[in-house]
């Protein structure tokens, strides 16, 4: 990888539906090397997938929160990742080290639906203790790490 594939890759990172050939007019290489390229990207999987994202207010999903799960110990962690992993309005579920043993971003509707989504949590069986954070505005929200220039 060097500095072109990284610029292919910010590119892509803006807009993944992004043309070859513009992509090729951005970078200043020909349409058969950006090409080239980007198939070398896919095939060292480099890149995870392509996909989109959703406006959450569009869907009238406007309250974001993250929510940290402590469980009393790891004979229930299976369980509660099945649970987590059925409900829709958990986007993200990240394993902890610390006092908290999972942090999850949760993204619903309003303050009535979010409590429905929290005492479903808390009513798994081995969730000791919960701490919610109510996320009023996103200031940066990168969805990977591209670095900004081979040295």
């Amino acid at each position: 990888m060097d500095n072109i594939d990284i610029k292919i890759l910010k590119l892509l990172q803006e807009n993944a539906r992004i043309s070859i050939s513009e992509m090729s007019g951005k970078i200043n290489l020909s349409i058969p090397a950006v090409s080239d390229r980007l198939k070398k990207l896919d095939a060292s999987s480099l890149i995870k997938k392509y996909t989109i994202i959703i406006n959450n207010k569009k869907f009238n999903k406007n309250l974001m929160v993250i929510m940290f799960v402590s469980l009393e110990n790891p004979t229930f962690i299976d369980k509660f990742i099945e649970i987590i992993q059925g409900e829709n309005e958990i986007v993200e579920c990240h394993y902890l080290a610390g006092e908290f043993d999972y942090a999850l971003k949760i993204i619903t509707e309003n303050t009535e639906t979010l409590e429905k989504v929290l005492n479903k949590i808390k009513c798994i069986k081995g969730v000791q203790k919960t701490k919610t954070i109510v996320t009023l505005s996103t200031i940066k929200n990168n969805y990977s790490i591209i670095p900004d220039q081979i040295k």
